[in-house]
């Protein structure tokens, strides 16, 4: 007997993450059906994807609202706009799975929403949970949601816990390719270029995200996140410099055993994962060949020359507001370097200030999170328009 479609509620799916979600829903016609789509600003994109998967509602960005809903007036799709309506049609009950890809601290409130509604979660926003990894996974608990990573360090972590739930964790290894500027030093870093910036070795991500990964707050963020979704302590935490990005990540165990899950840098994999878990499904995926790649090397990564990490292991241990001030102290500065007002290496600098700066909250609320959001968006906002310097 054939199972149900999932339906599916893809929340920035104009965005990288979201494209192949969709690339995963196109091979899978007879298991997923796309219920909601969402974008910000890319309506022509997110009015083609309408007219392809027909979903049940889209949702833009206000400014693209009358352009979307125009474009879709002879089509049965419903179309809304802002921040209501987006938290509102992830809790339709025609809805069985929300893939959360919306960047950086917009994609909070809908996830809140998700998960009110009892609705599991495919999580790429990993801002989500470095902002209010607290209040989402007790949320998760009270409601009996589950979160299933899609980041690809997080997906291999999981896979690896597959069957080894009851064992204690000793360490994690977290693998970073090191980005575009491996083994360079701050002279260099201080007169790299955006265009220099965005071109990762390995993967292809949207600009922000490609920015994190260079400067290394990518996988800063990523070990608050693992805290939060394995229940992990920093120094559990290990993050080990992987150029190849084959090893996604590994799961030390408390008798020395190590696993690792490997495979090609195609985020597709993750995705499918987390949304037809505990199956695994075929796929056309390109396979790895282990000829192609005769060495794998791992080597430790410098901090000095990338803050970014030891930011984030800081902002983990003291936890309150202050990974959600380093979130969006991060997400003001990549922007601003982004538009050519700050250099690359000021990006960590804004962020440390404002981790010094803005008020400390112990055990914040959500109305805490979004005034500490706030808050350190305008002193990071302040810090670049000052053109700070190293």
């Amino acid at each position: 007997m054939t199972p149900p479609k999932k339906r599916i509620a893809i929340l920035g799916s104009t965005g990288s993450i979201g494209q192949q979600t969709l690339d995963i829903v196109r091979a899978n016609p007879d298991r997923l059906q796309v219920e909601v789509l969402t974008a910000q600003n890319n309506a022509d994109l997110l009015i083609e994807q309408a007219i392809a998967f027909e979903p049940n509602a889209v949702v833009v960005g206000e400014e693209k609202y009358k352009y979307v809903k125009e474009a879709l007036q002879k089509h049965d799709i419903k179309v809304f706009t802002g921040a209501d309506a987006l938290c509102q049609v992830v809790q339709m009950e025609t809805v069985d799975i929300v893939l959360a890809a919306i960047v950086g601290f917009a994609g909070l409130r809908s996830t809140i929403a998700a998960i009110e509604a009892g609705k599991p979660i495919a999580l790429a926003n990993k801002e989500t949970l470095v902002v209010a990894g607290a209040l989402v996974t007790a949320l998760a608990k009270e409601k009996g949601v589950n979160i299933y990573p899609v980041d690809s360090e997080h997906s291999a972590i999981f896979q690896c816990l597959a069957g080894e739930f009851h064992n204690k964790i000793e360490k994690i290894y977290l693998t970073a390719s090191g980005g575009p500027f491996r083994g360079k030093d701050t002279k260099f870093l201080s007169s790299v270029t955006k265009a220099e910036a965005l071109k990762h070795p390995n993967w292809s991500m949207g600009a922000k995200i490609t920015i994190d990964s260079a400067t290394m707050m990518n996988k800063g963020l990523e070990i608050i996140e693992a805290g939060w979704l394995f229940g992990l302590k920093p120094e559990q935490i290990e993050v080990i410099i992987h150029p190849q990005s084959i090893i996604h990540s590994l799961v030390q165990f408390e008798d020395g055993s190590i696993k690792a899950q490997m495979g090609l840098p195609d985020m597709k994999l993750p995705i499918q994962y987390a949304l037809f878990y505990p199956q695994r499904i075929a796929s056309t995926f390109k396979r790895f060949d282990f000829a192609a790649y005769p060495s794998l090397t791992f080597e430790k990564p410098d901090m000095q020359t990338f803050p970014a990490i030891q930011l984030a292991y800081e902002a983990m241990k003291k936890g309150g507001n202050l990974p959600c001030v380093l979130n969006a102290a991060n997400e003001i500065a990549v922007g601003a370097f982004l538009n050519d007002e700050i250099r690359f290496n000021d990006i960590p600098a804004v962020v440390e200030k404002c981790m010094n700066k803005v008020n400390y909250i112990a055990t914040p609320s959500l109305p805490d999170y979004i005034a500490s959001d706030t808050e350190a968006r305008k002193e990071a906002q302040s810090l670049t328009k000052k053109k700070i310097s190293l």
